[in-house]
């Protein structure tokens, strides 16, 4: 049996506490953020990995800075043989990463080295990677930089979003993680070192990352739009009134009539019924199946176009806008 500490915060983390407690293993605390405001209202909350260490009636510490000396002092009494974090979200000094007899693993949601960062999901979806998956890694001072003790790939789905996504990096990662330990009990943990060449970052997500350049093809876009759905979406501009894009499909292109000349990047080619197609990069097109304007709620086509005129003709805003 190995005594661990899980650090952790959203709800990418319970899979893995939870199956965690599911072991042989004991779990003698849990480390989560503090209770922030979250959602629309701006609530204080706890978050996820809080609610489930409580129910199960397990000491919780929360501290703003990971160098408090009673926070440390109390992991000290703990004397645990390993720590297991999973999506934590800040960085560890070296008195926490070398507490442990152990040492520390992180659940990790990519095949690393690929996508190290704080947006690995996100950011593999964007990209249009046809599979991710989970590395279990041995902690360093070095951002998803250790050696990997577990990897395992999943494919993604080619409209599979990050929100649906995540949920099965969880549940892989949760699995790997207590094989992992179990493999630390008894000696038979082979580690790799990552090929530095092979390495990419996943930076955090911003609003930003949601503008959509046009000339960009429509896989591109189509991918946008999934790798960052639910947070920050995908968004155009029509008039100056900013639109989310929810949901899109790759279609072809239609063929446009003899006198008409050549569509830009960001014009509507068919705005009718259940069709809202836009001309995107490359002579690609994109069909927008759900849309969202400012303090609204989500649309499908018609519904949107019921209660948007909207002519083809008119063009989304370019990026530069």
């Amino acid at each position: 049996m190995v005594k661990t500490v899980f650090f952790g915060t959203p709800a990418f983390a319970v899979p893995t506490l939870e199956r965690l407690l599911a072991s042989s293993h004991d779990v003698a605390g849990v480390v989560t953020q503090p209770d922030r405001p979250r959602g629309r209202g701006q609530r204080v909350s706890a978050p996820p990995v809080k609610v489930v260490a409580e129910t199960n009636h397990l000491p919780v510490f929360q501290p703003e800075r990971m160098t408090d000396p009673d926070f440390v002092a109390a992991l000290e009494r703990l004397k645990p043989d390993l720590g297991v974090v999973a999506a934590y979200g800040k960085f560890f000094p070296d008195r926490l990463l070398n507490l442990p007899r152990l040492g520390m693993v992180n659940v990790h949601a990519s095949l690393l080295p690929k996508y190290r960062g704080a947006a690995p999901i996100h950011r593999a979806v964007m990209a249009g990677e046809k599979e991710s998956g989970v590395t279990i890694i041995k902690l360093v001072c070095e951002m998803d930089a250790g050696p990997m003790l577990r990897r395992e790939p999943i494919p993604i789905g080619p409209n599979e979003t990050s929100v649906s996504l995540e949920p099965r990096l969880a549940e892989l990662g949760a699995e790997l993680l207590v094989q992992t330990i179990d493999a630390l009990d008894t000696g038979r943990v082979v580690a790799r070192d990552q090929d530095p060449d092979q390495v990419t970052f996943a930076p955090r997500l911003s609003r930003d990352d949601g503008r959509i350049d046009w000339t960009k093809t429509a896989p591109q876009i189509h991918n946008q739009v999934r790798g960052l759905h639910p947070w920050p979406h995908a968004f155009g501009y029509l008039n100056n009134v900013r639109y989310l894009l929810l949901r899109t499909k790759v279609v072809d292109r239609p063929a446009p009539s003899p006198n008409d000349p050549p569509p830009v990047a960001g014009q509507v080619l068919e705005a009718a019924k259940d069709r809202l197609i836009v001309a995107t990069g490359k002579q690609t097109a994109l069909a927008l199946l759900e849309l969202q304007s400012e303090g609204r709620h989500p649309l499908a086509t018609r519904a949107f176009l019921a209660g948007h005129r909207l002519a083809p003709g008119t063009v989304f805003q370019p990026v530069s806008s």
